[in-house]
Order: C-alpha cells, then sequence, then structure tokens
C-alpha cells in the first residue's frame, strides 16, 4: 500500500525555496544557510523558481555554473534540490525582443513587462526561448545525484486573449465539436438571442467588450484555459524528457484555484504538490473551523493521485505579506500546520522561504532565517522543533489514506454554477457548501476524500454529490449503479439540471434518469432573502419525535415522490411538502436534501449512511481532528487539537510516535498538540 516518492532522502522531506542568486556577493551568508539549514533539519531546497535572468542575463548567454556550484555544496551536506524551470517570470530581454510572450487582457489589450505568472503559453516565440532554456538545464543537470525532482514553472494561472490563444481556441473547439458548426451551434443553444456562428473563424474568446452571455462559450473556454496551461505545462515536461530528464516532475498548485480544472492538470505530472498557506487567527472564524478548511484542501490534492503522498510545496514559518491582515502564526501553530498537512497525506513540509528577501514585494513574507540572520528567533527555532520531530516520525514515509467515503468536486460545475443566471449570486457558494458537509464528517471522526465524477468511485461505499447542477455524459448511470450495488449516496438541491453542455435536462429533475433513483422530481426552486424565515420538520426514525430546522437560501418543491421522506416543510407556500428524502434502490439508499439547512440538523443522515455502509464512527470533541495513513500493515491514526483548550479523546489505544509513549483509553492533547498513535 505505501509508496516512497524519494527513497534516497530516508525520511520526509523538510525545506522550500532557497534563492541564494539573490546573495552571490555574499559568501559568508551562503555558507552560514548551509549551517543553519543542518540545524533545522532542512534536507532539500527548490532551487531556480525565478532564476531566468540569472541563468540567461541576455539572449543566449546562458550560464548555470553558480547553480551548480550551489548545488554541488547542498548535495555534500545532505541537502537535495527540487530543481525548477524558470518560465514564471520572465527577463525583460525576453519580453523586449519578444512581445508576444506577454499576456492579452479580457478586451485583447497587451500587458507591458512585469510582475510573474502572465505569460502567454501559447506564444511560439516564448515557447521557443522555453525549450532552449530547459534544454540546456536538463543536458546540465539531469541524473545529478542530489536533483530529487523537475518543479515545473510556479503556480500557473490566469488567461490569455491575445490572437493567438483565439486562433488556438477556436481550433480547440473545432476538434471538440467534430469540426461540425451545427454541432456547436445545438450544443450552445446559440438560436436564442440570435448567436449563431457560420465557422469557428467567427467565435472569439469571451472577451469583456464582446460576447459572454452564451454560456456554453464561456464554459468552453475555462476548459480550453485549462487544456492550454496544462499543454504548456507538457511542452515543458516533454523538453526536459527529450533533453535526458528522468526524475519525476511537479507543479505548484494552489488550494482550490478557480481558473483551471486540476482534475485535468494532475493526469500529466508525476507528483502532486500544492502550496498552503491558511489565513489563520483570522477575525471572521475560529482557528479549528479554518483548519478544517485546509484540511479539505489536503484532501482534495490527496486525492488526485491517491496510491502515493503529495507534497506540500510552499507554506509560511511565520507570515505571509500579501494579506489586508498579515498575522505571525502564535507559537504551537507552525507545528500544528505542518503536522495537519502530514497527517493528510503529504510526505513533506516546505516552505516559501528559507531566507527572507532583503529588498523587492516580498522582502516581509515569512521565512526561516530572518533579516536579522540568526538561529535563536522564535521561528528558526519552531522550524528547528519541526524537523525534529519529522526525523522522529520518518517511518510513516509512503503511508496512504483508505477512505471509504467521498465528496463530489467538479470544476465545470462549479464554473457552471457561478456562471448559471439563475438563484442568487450572493449565496450560490458551491465551495462553501461541499466544505460543510465534509466538516460534518470529519465531526464524526470520519476523513473523506475528494473525487470528480468522472473518478474511480469503487473503493468508496458512502458518496455526496453537493449541487451536482451538470451532469456529465453517463454519470446518471454510473449514480444508478453505485446505489443499486449498494452504496449510499446524497444529492442535494440543484442537481442534474443540465447537461455537459449546459443545456437543461427536459422532463424534470434531477435528470439522466437519476429522478428513479432518488424516487422523486423537482419542479421548482425558490431563493430565500437572509430574512425569510421557512422551517422544515424533521421525522426522528428512532422515535416518533419529531424537531423543526432551519431552511436558508434555497428550497425546491418535489413533486412525483416515492421515496420514504424524512423531512415536510412546515410554512410557506411549499408547507407540506418533502423535504428530505431517501429510497431504497436496488441494495442502496439515495438520499435527496431538497432544501439548505444547517448541517448539524442533518447530521443524522450521515450517520444513517454510515451505518448502512458498515462504516464505524465516533463524535470528536469540538476542533479534534483525526486522519489516518497506513503502510502494508500498519495504520498510524492522526489526533490533532486545533483549539487553545485542552481536550479528551475517548478510546485511543497504541504508541504515540512523538512521545513514545504508550495511550490506552484517553488520550489528552493540550493547546495545538498533535499525537500520532501507531497501531
Amino acid at each position: 500500500m505505501s509508496k516512497i516518492l524519494f527513497p534516497q532522502v530516508k525520511g520526509m522531506l523538510h525545506g522550500g525555496d532557497y534563492n541564494p542568486e539573490q546573495w552571490l556577493d555574499r559568501p559568508d551568508i551562503l555558507e552560514k544557510d548551509i549551517q543553519y539549514m543542518k540545524e533545522a533539519g532542512i534536507n532539500t531546497v527548490t532551487m531556480g523558481v525565478f532564476s531566468w535572468a540569472v541563468h540567461e542575463p541576455t539572449e543566449d548567454n546562458i550560464s548555470f555554473d553558480w547553480l551548480a556550484g550551489i548545488m554541488d555544496r547542498l548535495y555534500e551536506n545532505g541537502i537535495y534540490t527540487v530543481l525548477a524551470t524558470p518560465t514564471g517570470a520572465r527577463p525583460a530581454w525576453l519580453d523586449e525582443k519578444y512581445p508576444s510572450a506577454m499576456r492579452c487582457d479580457e478586451r485583447g489589450v497587451r500587458n507591458h513587462h512585469g510582475v510573474r505568472h502572465n505569460h502567454c503559453m501559447q506564444s511560439p516565440e516564448f515557447r521557443e526561448r522555453v525549450r532552449i532554456m530547459d534544454t540546456a538545464l536538463a543536458q546540465r543537470f539531469a541524473n545529478h545525484p542530489g536533483l530529487l525532482m523537475w518543479h515545473i514553472s510556479n503556480e500557473l494561472s490566469g488567461y490569455c486573449y491575445c490572437d493567438t490563444c483565439r486562433k488556438k481556441f477556436q481550433e480547440w473547439l473545432a476538434d471538440r465539436y467534430d469540426h461540425d458548426i451545427n454541432k456547436l451551434n445545438k450544443a450552445w443553444w446559440t438560436t436564442f438571442w440570435s448567436h449563431t456562428f457560420n465557422s469557428f473563424d467567427q467565435i472569439d474568446p469571451p472577451y469583456a467588450n464582446g460576447e459572454n452571455c452564451v454560456l456554453g462559450l464561456n464554459l468552453d473556454w475555462k476548459r480550453f484555459t485549462t487544456w492550454s496551461a496544462t499543454d504548456f505545462m507538457r511542452f515543458e515536461i516533454d523538453t526536459l524528457r527529450a533533453a535526458g530528464a528522468k526524475e519525476p516532475t511537479t507543479t505548484n498548485f494552489m488550494e482550490m484555484f478557480y481558473d483551471y480544472d486540476y482534475w485535468y492538470m494532475s493526469k500529466f505530472i508525476d507528483v502532486i504538490s500544492w502550496d498552503n498557506y491558511p489565513e489563520i487567527h483570522n477575525n471572521r472564524q475560529s482557528d479549528s473551523e479554518h483548519l478544517l478548511e485546509r484540511s479539505f484542501n489536503h484532501a482534495l490534492f490527496r486525492s488526485f493521485k491517491p496510491e502515493q503522498p503529495f507534497m506540500m510545496m510552499e507554506s509560511a514559518p511565520g507570515l505571509v505579506n500579501w494579506r489586508p491582515y498579515n498575522k505571525y502564526r502564535r507559537p504551537g501553530m507552525h507545528k500544528l500546520i505542518s503536522m495537519q498537512a502530514i497527517a493528510a497525506g503529504s510526505d513533506t513540509v516546505q516552505y516559501f522561504q528559507i531566507r527572507k528577501s532583503r529588498g523587492s514585494s516580498e522582502q516581509w513574507h515569512g521565512a526561516v532565517i530572518d533579516h536579522i540572520g540568526t538561529n535563536d528567533t522564535r521561528i528558526f527555532k519552531e522550524v528547528a522543533s519541526l524537523g525534529a520531530d519529522l526525523k522522529n516520525i520518518s517511518e510513516i514515509t509512503g503511508s496512504v489514506s483508505d477512505n471509504k467515503v467521498a465528496i463530489i468536486y467538479d470544476w465545470d460545475n462549479r464554473w457552471a454554477i457561478d456562471d448559471a443566471w439563475a438563484l442568487s449570486n450572493e449565496t450560490k457558494k458551491f465551495d462553501e457548501t461541499c466544505m460543510n458537509i465534509y466538516n460534518e464528517f470529519m465531526h464524526l471522526g470520519i476523513e473523506p476524500d475528494i473525487v470528480s465524477s468522472d473518478s474511480d468511485w469503487s473503493k468508496y461505499k458512502v458518496i455526496c454529490a453537493p449541487m451536482l447542477y451538470v451532469l456529465h455524459d453517463g454519470i446518471g448511470q454510473k449514480i444508478s449503479d453505485f446505489v443499486c450495488n449498494g452504496g449510499e449516496f446524497m444529492a442535494t438541491y440543484f442537481t442534474g439540471y443540465v447537461n455537459k453542455d449546459l443545456l437543461a435536462n427536459l422532463g424534470g429533475f434531477p435528470g439522466d434518469g437519476l429522478d428513479k433513483v432518488f424516487g422523486l422530481r423537482s419542479e421548482e426552486i425558490d431563493t430565500l432573502y437572509p430574512e425569510d424565515q421557512v422551517t422544515i420538520k424533521i421525522r426522528d426514525k428512532a422515535s416518533t419525535s419529531t424537531h423543526s430546522a432551519a431552511v436558508y437560501d434555497y428550497q425546491e418543491l418535489l413533486r412525483d415522490v416515492s421515496a420514504d421522506v424524512i423531512a415536510h416543510y412546515e410554512n410557506d407556500y411549499m408547507a407540506g411538502t418533502p423535504a428530505i428524502t431517501c429510497n431504497k434502490y436496488g441494495k442502496g439508499h439515495a438520499y435527496y436534501v431538497a432544501c439548505r439547512t444547517n448541517q448539524h440538523d442533518i447530521e443524522f443522515i450521515y450517520r444513517e449512511m454510515l451505518a448502512h455502509a458498515d462504516i464505524p464512527f465516533a463524535k470528536l470533541p469540538e476542533g479534534i481532528e483525526k486522519h489516518s495513513r497506513y503502510s502494508d500493515d500498519t495504520a498510524y491514526d492522526f489526533y490533532l487539537n486545533c483549539t487553545e483548550d485542552e481536550k479528551t479523546i475517548a478510546d485511543v489505544s497504541g504508541v504515540d510516535l512523538l512521545t513514545g509513549s504508550e495511550v490506552s483509553g484517553e488520550l489528552n492533547l493540550g493547546r495545538y498538540q498533535v499525537a500520532i498513535i501507531k497501531k
């Protein structure tokens, strides 16, 4: 079951972005950095992320001697390198000579040189310079004993609306619709508002000052931009491979990033990595609530390649510098955040950055080594303490999760919901809805995976599909088969309204045959104002009692209901009609929640689904997270106290890897404390 990503390292990776090119005139600082890294238990660095202007100060004047010397010196001291292609930011000479490398904005206006993450990924001139750079890098460093992997570009993001991308978009559409413009017109329903196209050459991207009201066009543009970014990423990988590089590849993803469909992108890299910057100690939620959001993100990235660990490529040891309020992590929080990543499936804790930059926009961003330049700062000592802990738990390396509960999260469903001229622009909250369901399972000590409609569901016993507005081809049958074969499936309001082209499913919702699976159809969905007061009455199956719960944002009017009714609306015009149902279908059950309500009020649904699936669960104390990882013959249960109060967890037994102590019965955890129980 376990898979070691980097067997040469002998344990977890601990390190982060290192920018020695900023200090080439200070060899004393570079030497001190190595000493400090070893003291902090740092065994890896990421180099070259933004080094193009140093690699190639003028066109074709390429030299890596500075990098090779530092890389060799690091390796001599037991520190490995993740080597980046430097394409996230371009030197000024390149943009001056090859302006097509600079993006065009949503009005088609060319950007000026500057900032980063803003290259045109389809520019032939830019790609040629990338090919030359990446080839030279691979020829120099491939098979270097200190090289762990290739880091492709950095935080790929954004859209380009230039003529080159416009043409590529037209070609992509022609391929998608079999070079038949009539298929596109039908899929996009272009007879509405007389928007019919006669050829693919007539189609523009959704310019801010052009066509942006054809929903199929908007969605396909987002699908295309995912393809375009992935195509560029694959171009870099192919270039490295052609030049002899055999090491694994990654690119650093960003949270639940909106621009690109990471399900698609993740297919073409070897290892998943992402940049984790929690907004801890904020003024709108508790630390434990915010850390659950981080947990959801970890679950998402873990689920892209569940057969192996992922990498937390960046995090902040201390603080960031780009939020409205940049607050330092309180003592102990850095270790908690880092251990949460490990608990959720990461085999790395990596930072931005090792040494703090002296100038420019990130000079005040957190780092292991601060401007004071000593090893006795609070942050350095916390990093060093974590480094010692990571060595003590090295046996966990390579272990993976084995969860039986999943939540469906599709990027194009997310985009389509936001772009739909329906519901309320203020309260759609698809991401939040998914997280709230995730949180409810976590309160029960059950850690869900995050899957797509198109993922392999065979290992799961319970699946929840919040607001599955878009049904990909065949997904209705896939859900039907899952439930019929004994699965527990839950859907909510706004499910199955449209097909993959955003055309409404006729005959009632949910479409694609799901009315039979759920034993109902939805006739209307109503949007509520915040001050509207609607309630449902929930029947307790274990007794004859009932209780009321508030409804907010959305309520659906159901009809043709043959399913067992668990809750009715109590008031408003839907009073007396079903609000929550359960349909026995084949060997499984299909639940439908037709309104938005507080998840605590419908926790009984998740308990019932888990009981039907024979998955044991136990309510955890408030603010406690539980995660589990498994190797071939060992289980590791992580317990994280995400609060400032002491907590006690019952029925825990095993050895705590962090303390070496035996636990039998109750586990007591202090403020921000973590226990790793080996069973």
